[in-house]
């Protein structure tokens, strides 16, 4: 059926003619589809129950990774190669990191589970082209479950960002954001309660 001989004259963007996909893989095909089958075996697979050796695949391909950080079952990670995460993080069950630009991740910070970050739209184009921006996470942030972070946002150190947020704005340090789109809900901190 042919939906284009109604009345609506609407454009239709031709999804076949969309640049910029390969242009974010940072790498040639064969690495690319050697990472998916190592990711699909090592890494997102819910029966390998070893934090350790995620890492170790992770690292194998280009990912830099700290010291003390524990990956869960069932994380993606779309380019390891485009991927730092600091010393004594923890990144929950079913966390996808699809970075198609640089994800950084400072030290002690936790993304929890189901959580995604994105760095790539084609939000807002006439030509539906990839558009990508780096994420950066302070340290001591702590992204909760089920949220969103779009590319460009840097979390400030130890925010918090509540359960099913989507963030497409930085957050300030120490602060905690909430809903879609997240807005400010007040300090993670008050005086007296601030950790060590």
């Amino acid at each position: 059926m042919d939906m284009d001989k109604g009345v609506d004259v609407t454009p239709v963007i031709p999804l076949k003619d969309a640049p910029g996909e390969r242009a974010a893989w940072g790498r040639p095909a064969w690495q690319v589809a050697a990472w998916m089958l190592a990711e699909w075996l090592l890494v997102t697979n819910a029966v390998q129950p070893s934090s350790r050796l995620r890492v170790a695949t992770l690292r194998a391909f280009g990912a830099t990774i700290g010291e003390g950080v524990i990956f869960r079952q069932r994380t993606r990670v779309k380019f390891p190669w485009k991927l730092t995460v600091g010393d004594d993080c923890w990144i929950g069950e079913g966390v996808w990191i699809h970075n198609q630009d640089d994800v950084t991740i400072g030290h002690d910070v936790v993304v929890s589970q189901d959580t995604m970050i994105t760095t790539g739209s084609h939000a807002h184009r006439r030509d539906m082209a990839l558009i990508t921006r780096p994420v950066v996470i302070e340290p001591g942030a702590w992204v909760t479950s089920r949220c969103i972070v779009t590319g460009g946002v840097t979390l400030g150190r130890s925010c918090l960002v509540s359960p099913a947020s989507v963030v497409m704005r930085d957050v300030p340090a120490g602060r905690i954001v909430s809903g879609n789109p997240a807005q400010d809900s007040g300090p993670r901190f008050r005086d007296g309660d601030r950790p060590a």
